[in-house]
């Protein structure tokens, strides 16, 4: 699995992990945690009720979550990764860009991949010059990109 946490360590101290499809999955199924190993920003999960090869093959892809409750506390102006996904983005001038899909840390600023119609995959730095708000309680972030970041 991929990590999206600055603290793996800390799913091994849970007793359970949930999957889904997407981040905000209304269903996902529970799993006990039985052994977690972590190397080069990605983490090995041992489940219970995944045995074999087969079983792992029938999870790939799908988000690795915990409870609300059993995330680590944010600062008040900190959000959670997965509250980025599916997030709408749009241009400050109120015209819609697309639906976040992805971040990529890459070490010096995050990069979120946007998934837009007219423009296919956007792919925007995360900098505080770029990203203007985010709002995880109406689900949107506001951007002004950098000229020539879009496609004419």
């Amino acid at each position: 699995m991929r990590v999206l946490t600055d603290y793996p360590e800390r799913i091994i101290e849970l007793d359970a992990v949930y999957l889904g499809k997407k981040p905000d999955d209304r269903s996902p199924k529970s799993y006990e945690i039985e052994q977690l190993r972590v190397q080069q920003g990605y983490g090995l999960l041992k489940l219970s009720d995944l045995h074999d090869r087969n079983d792992a093959e029938s999870v790939r892809g799908l988000f690795v979550m915990v409870k609300t409750e059993d995330a680590i506390p944010l600062d008040d102006d900190e959000i959670y990764l997965f509250q980025l996904i599916g997030m709408e983005v749009y241009f400050e001038d109120g015209v819609l860009l697309g639906t976040l899909s992805e971040v990529l840390e890459t070490g010096a600023n995050d990069v979120y991949i946007v998934k837009s119609r007219r423009y296919g995959e956007v792919l925007i730095p995360a900098t505080e010059e770029t990203i203007l708000e985010t709002d995880p309680d109406t689900n949107r972030m506001t951007v002004r990109l950098p000229e020539g970041l879009l496609p004419e």
